[in-house]
């Protein structure tokens, strides 16, 4: 990318005096905003399930809706319906309001339902058991009618009861975190650790019912004089549910330096309940997840197998885990020896990868553990409790994010304890020190070097986790008595693949959300539309086919895939710098959310909603200077020194959040409406300028691509949200736009100087041409497809159809129009969708052909590509599985891209 002009030939051009060639002022009342929509047709909308089965034992669902412009104001009722016509209750509430103030997303919440849903206009049904938040006391208590769980304010009990009815089933909630303060490299050393437990800083509770209520638990960890690791718990809570989700976040925020022993490392995070034992140990259950619904079905005493039968219909009930008759009524055989059977007090599951877990159990502490079973991947699902009441517990993702690890102790006693290990604490001490000493790398001509070797942009103390984090999710059961199997199995379920209600691809197509016109339904109905059909369903389940062969799982990887392969070693290049993990390069996210937008597809959701959790917690900073800033792809997903606004772009998590309405990931898209912050601290360019250049605040140096992209799209979603910082975000959408659409090269002129405080670009007193091949493949296509369908403003949609037309142009006709050429550009095919969204906002017949074309016969895929795996097996490759040796994650994502939006823009113009 051709430096910016220097800065004292731009600095005095204020954008004030180019927002006076415009017809309208940035402060006029509702001027900013397309004219307001007529009301829209807006008929009931038919929500379905993505996996069969409904709710299941989950405790709810909730779902975003969109509606045309106009269709709704944001005080619109909404009622629910089953396929027969009977009210199902509902909850419902804005996400996002249309420029013109009517509504765009709704959320909503149900907590019933196992078919197709009805949603329209009308009255909510109350639910017969509300849920209710009593904030009045020293906790904040909240009822879903079936279910009591008493939230703590302060110390370090984070849920201090859940009772049912009167009943206690759990008390004590808390966190636990254990420190290894120095890792061993050698095998000689002494292990030390130290246990801090999650200390609550602030409750806030976000909704109060009556179908969904949610706290939030923000807090440190803490022992003695040190609080550090910082998280965020959310509890969701749902009418009439005997059970509740947690949403658990941690911000890594310790010291690890590379070539050093000590440091903050993580040896066990976890999530601690005690469990009141009230029945007789014999009457005391044990059920632990294995493979898909598999059960450890125990009992703390077992009376089965042993060398005197106490009768059939006993050792049946006990297994069912049903409460037992009068001992007196057995065989005296048995009931005279009851106090010579063990009592297994202790359990312990541990999966330490993706292809392997152990069980063993032991009487109690001090005592030898005893093998009990193993198998491949756990559900990460289990039990305590007998026939007077008992406590289900699951990790979401268990074997796919290891090492994890199920503990229950103390059964045999009066209270149990259970701990979901997140990072399990027989696993290696969480290393995330750098990889490698720099190799002489300490100037930046050197540095260059090195990107030019192995595709990593080094630089000292960059590759720093300092600031990324991670999300995980629990569920939680409050059982009146031990559970039937086929009951335990349901929750099973729920903790393998939460239910999720959505809205269906027409909805969504018919609201225009996510740029109006960029995807359609699969359409077969030619023989070159089903060729690329089967082009992108080959591409997709080729990723998820790798995903597991090349086990791309664990705590901190799980969701993203490799970048590059190395056709000679038959693997991804995992080890080689820039080639290894992906970050989000060229907008994969889009990719598969755009996906599943056209085909309602469930298995791209799981896929895509992975991907979204990794890429918004792993791959950006929450924390720290470099906060809102993500990082380009790595061998570890911190790694490289290039921390910019193309990672973290907002855009990549708008989809799953207005799908599903997940606040953890509005958070995340909240978090960097000030990311513009980020240019005084840290130059995206510093490496590659020629001419002089320090950050200032009212001039720093913002690309129009991939730097605005990531900018704009924070601000629209704040805007549209009506966030705490909306008119703020608004202003700087609006400025901004009307700033690039200012300069005199439009998109073409790169870059701008941008004012903190007035949110302005300064206006370029000469034309420059400035143009690089990423600009527009970090979503800028898809978000000005939404932007100018927002605002009304011509100037700004010129100058993207200029940049759209004259990208893909010969170098005669850029020179033409611009006064010299774009110089060496790539990526032709994934730009193809840049022709056809100009081609069909201008009507040019020419430009919509040239869309194909560059579709077809530029770079990228073809139809002369393979279009197909070869298989693999030792001595060639480590796991026998498959290759696609012409795969790269950039043309994938740019091929994808660009076929779903051409099909969409011009499927009715194919060659």
């Amino acid at each position: 990318m051709s430096p910016i002009p220097r800065r004292s030939l731009l600095k005095a051009a204020a954008v004030a005096g180019a927002a006076a060639q415009f017809s309208w002022a940035l402060g006029a009342k509702d001027a900013q905003a397309a004219p307001r929509a007529e009301a829209a047709a807006a008929g009931p909308v038919t929500l379905d399930w993505l996996e069969d089965g409904g709710l299941g034992a989950a405790p709810g669902s909730t779902v975003g809706v969109p509606w045309p412009k106009g269709a709704f104001q944001p005080d619109q009722t909404f009622a629910l319906t089953d396929a027969d016509g009977k009210a199902v209750p509902v909850q419902s509430w804005p996400i996002a309001y249309w420029p013109d103030g009517s509504l765009k997303w709704s959320a909503h919440a149900v907590s019933s339902g196992s078919g197709k849903l009805t949603l329209a206009a009308g009255d909510a049904a109350a639910p017969d058991k509300k849920v209710t938040v009593d904030k009045s006391g020293g906790t904040v208590d909240v009822s879903t009618g079936v279910i009591t769980a008493k939230i703590g304010k302060n110390g370090a009990t984070l849920i201090k009861s859940v009772t049912r009815g009167s009943t206690e089933i759990a008390r004590n909630g808390r966190l636990v975190l254990i420190r290894q303060p120095e890792i061993e490299d050698e095998d000689q050393g002494t292990v030390r650790t130290q246990r801090f437990d999650g200390a609550i800083g602030e409750v806030t509770v976000e909704q109060e019912g009556p179908v969904r209520a949610v706290v939030r638990i923000d807090g440190k960890h803490r022992k003695g004089d040190r609080s550090w690791l910082p998280f965020s718990v959310r509890l969701y809570f749902y009418a009439g549910a005997d059970s509740f989700r947690m949403v658990h976040t941690i911000t890594y925020d310790g010291t690890q330096e590379p070539g050093k022993a000590s440091g903050d490392f993580i040896r066990g995070l976890g999530v601690r309940f005690s469990v009141p034992m009230r029945d007789a140990s014999y009457d005391r259950h044990i059920r632990i997840g294995g493979e898909g619904t598999g059960l450890l079905r125990e009992a703390v005493k077992g009376i089965t197998g042993l060398r005197r039968d106490p009768g059939a219909a006993v050792q049946a009930a006990q297994y069912a885990g049903q409460k037992l008759p009068d001992p007196a009524t057995w065989d005296q055989r048995v009931t005279t020896r009851l106090q010579y059977i063990p009592e297994w007090g202790d359990y312990t599951l541990s999966q330490l990868s993706a292809d392997g877990f152990t069980l063993r159990k032991r009487t109690k502490k001090g005592y030898g553990w005893i093998a009990a079973g193993g198998g491949r991947r756990a559900s990460g699902f289990g039990y305590v409790g007998g026939a007077s009441g008992g406590f289900s517990f699951g990790l979401r993702d268990f074997w796919e994010k290891h090492p994890a690890q199920l503990d229950i102790r103390d059964a045999h006693t009066d209270e149990a304890e259970v701990t979901l290990w997140l990072w399990s604490p027989e696993a290696q001490p969480m290393d995330l020190r750098f990889y490698h000493d720099g190799m002489g790398q300490d100037t930046y001509a050197k540095q260059l070097e090195g990107l030019n070797i192995t595709y990593e942009d080094y630089e000292p103390k960059f590759g720093t986790p300092y600031g990324i984090a991670r999300t995980s999710e629990l569920l939680f059961w409050a059982n009146e008595s031990t559970p039937a199997a086929e009951k335990l199995a349901r929750q099973v379920e729920a903790v393998r693949v939460l239910p999720q209600l959505a809205a269906p691809p027409r909805q969504l197509i018919k609201a225009k959300v996510f740029g109006p016109g960029l995807y359609s339904e699969p359409d077969r109905s030619t023989p070159a539309k089903a060729k690329i059909e089967d082009h992108l369903d080959f591409l997709f389940t080729y990723y998820k086919d790798q995903v597991e062969q090349r086990r791309w799982y664990g705590f901190w990887d799980y969701g993203d895939f490799m970048h590059t392969y190395d056709t000679v070693r038959h693997q991804w290049r995992y080890d080689v710098g820039g080639y290894a993990w992906d970050n989000s390069e060229l907008s994969p996210d889009i990719w598969l959310w755009m996906a599943y937008l056209r085909s309602g597809r469930a298995d791209i959701f799981r896929f895509a909603e992975a991907l979204t959790r990794h890429t918004g917690e792993v791959d950006v900073y929450h924390l720290g200077d470099w906060a809102g800033l993500g990082t380009r792809h790595g061998v570890q997903h911190y790694a490289d020194s290039a921390k910019q606004q193309r990672i973290a772009n907002t855009t990549y998590r708008r989809y799953y959040y207005f799908l599903t309405a997940d606040e953890r990931v509005g958070d995340l898209m909240h978090a960097n409406v000030d990311s513009d912050e980020t240019f005084l601290i840290l130059d995206p360019q510093r490496k590659v300028r020629t001419d002089p250049y320090t950050p200032d605040r009212h001039a720093l140096s913002i690309g129009f691509g991939t730097d605005w992209s990531g900018l704009v799209s924070a601000w629209l979603t704040e805007w549209e949200r009506k966030g705490p910082k909306w008119e703020k975000a608004k202003a700087r959408v609006l400025s901004t736009m009307e700033g690039i659409a200012a300069q005199p090269n439009g998109f073409v002129q790169g870059s701008g100087l941008y004012d903190l405080d007035t949110g302005k670009f300064a206006v370029a007193s000469t034309p420059v041409v400035s143009v690089s091949h990423l600009s527009a493949v970090f979503g800028l296509n898809e978000l000005c497809a939404e932007l100018i369908d927002l605002v009304d403003m011509p100037e700004f949609n010129q100058a993207y159809f200029d940049y759209c037309r004259y990208f893909n142009a010969t170098k005669a006709e850029q020179k033409a129009r611009y006064g010299s050429d774009f110089g060496t550009l790539l990526l032709f095919q994934g730009h193809s969708r840049l022709d056809a969204y100009a081609a069909v906002q201008t009507g040019d017949a020419a430009l919509a052909r040239r869309a194909w074309a560059k579709f077809y016969n530029s770079d990228g895929y073809t139809e002369a590509s393979p279009w197909k795996t070869e298989a693999l097996s030792g001595p060639l490759t480590l796991v026998a599985g498959s290759e696609s040796a012409w795969v790269s994650s950039n043309d994938t994502a740019l091929y994808g891209l660009a076929a779903i939006e051409n099909l969409a823009l011009l499927g009715d113009k194919m060659p």
